[in-house]
């Protein structure tokens, strides 16, 4: 587990209701100076929440709106092969770098990703990585994050990427035959994989930035959710704890930290458990729910987990109006004092906890989104101001 301790400052979940990707960075680093986030904004359909991660599959077949799988073209078999043997190269090298950093390491927190990007005098893990890069056309907030990230006077604490899981995209993405991914094994692999590898790839990217901590990398994973119920019976408990160590692995080699988005109620044991570094859990509607989860929500807080309190509400446009400073205020508070309930420490609790909106704003009006980056912002604020300073 991670030693970050972020002390309740504010992070954004992603997206935002807006069309100019410039604007939109702004507008983050205002509310959000010292974590600040690459932007979504889905009024670009390439930066919808499935596809925008997909460019490099194999089989990728679009067609007007629709896009999916097609594993019987004759091109599929030598995509799948470029594809497994991309990545074996990017193992092959992550391990002579991991064999190097052992010997040539020291204890500094970055030091194992600046050792990957530098072994070897031929190809690098940046060179073996690109494949699964982020393009201008499905991820332009990307681009334009770090040239402005780059010429600020000085680094934010930290910088935070995304990438959609790979339950939400193995279940959200389907064959030319309307299966879905998941449930064909060959095709839950590569989906794994090419999750993990675009979340390695902007951590090396984002590690450019030398911020004083690591870069943070989230998997957006509303589809965990679905673990259980009579829609997904076929998907084992195993299959989704492997495919989500298999993410949060590779962004640890890439030398970041790595968090879990989960914008609904679920199995919480699933994220929990998982080894991740930071849980981002909607706690203006389902705190109750994650609560239930005592043995295993302490053991989480106790290895140095981080919590992201998903506070502000974003799911309804009646919430936002609804929602003040004060209201948010005694919500968290009341929530902070049942965690302490179950032996956790305030001081804790508040070293290890991020605040954060309960889900991205792309669906809000531009005027409620603003409102909800006020309120994270404001409510970080108050709570260092109270708790903290």
């Amino acid at each position: 587990m991670t030693n970050f301790k972020p002390n309740c400052l504010p992070l954004l979940v992603g997206s935002l209701p807006m069309n100019n990707h410039l604007e939109a960075t702004r507008l983050v680093l205002q509310y959000t100076p010292d974590i600040p986030l690459w932007v979504q904004l889905p009024v670009y359909k390439e930066e919808g929440m499935l596809y925008q991660f997909l460019p490099g599959m194999p089989g990728l077949t679009i067609k007007g709106e629709d896009f999916y799988i097609d594993t019987t073209t004759e091109r599929f078999e030598d995509e799948v092969l470029a594809f497994y043997e991309a990545y074996m190269s990017i193992m092959e090298i992550s391990e002579k770098a991991g064999e190097t950093s052992k010997k040539t390491v020291g204890n500094s927190e970055k030091s194992g990703q600046k050792s990957e990007n530098t072994v070897g005098n031929s190809v690098t893990i940046e060179d073996a990585i690109s494949r699964f890069a982020l393009t201008e056309r499905t991820a332009k907030g990307f681009s334009i994050f770090m040239e402005t990230i780059k010429s600020l006077p000085n680094a934010p604490v930290s910088v935070k990427g995304q990438v959609t899981g790979p339950i939400t995209m193995g279940i959200g993405v389907k064959d030319q035959a309307g299966r879905l991914l998941f449930y064909d094994d060959r095709m839950r692999d590569i989906v794994t994989k090419q999750v993990a590898m675009s979340a390695r790839w902007q951590t090396i990217q984002l590690s450019k930035l030398n911020t004083p901590h690591k870069p943070i990398i989230f998997f957006d994973e509303p589809g965990v959710v679905g673990f259980g119920s009579s829609t997904y019976i076929s998907i084992t408990r195993e299959q989704i704890t492997e495919s989500l160590k298999e993410g949060i692995d590779a962004v640890h080699q890439g030398g970041g930290l790595a968090g879990i988005h989960i914008c609904a109620n679920g199995d919480w044991s699933l994220a929990l458990e998982s080894g991740t570094d930071i849980i981002n859990f909607d706690a203006y509607s389902y705190f109750d729910r994650l609560i239930l989860y005592k043995e295993h929500l302490t053991k989480f807080m106790l290895n140095n987990g981080i919590l992201a309190w998903g506070i502000v509400p974003t799911a309804n446009p009646e919430y936002v109006e609804k929602a003040s400073l004060d209201s948010l205020w005694d919500l968290w508070q009341d929530q902070v004092q049942q965690l302490e309930s179950l032996g956790i420490s305030r001081e804790r609790i508040l070293s290890q906890s991020l605040i954060t909106p309960s889900c991205g704003t792309g669906s809000l009006s531009l005027e409620h989104a603003k409102k909800v980056l006020f309120l994270t912002n404001a409510l970080s604020k108050r709570i260092v101001s109270y708790y903290i300073s």
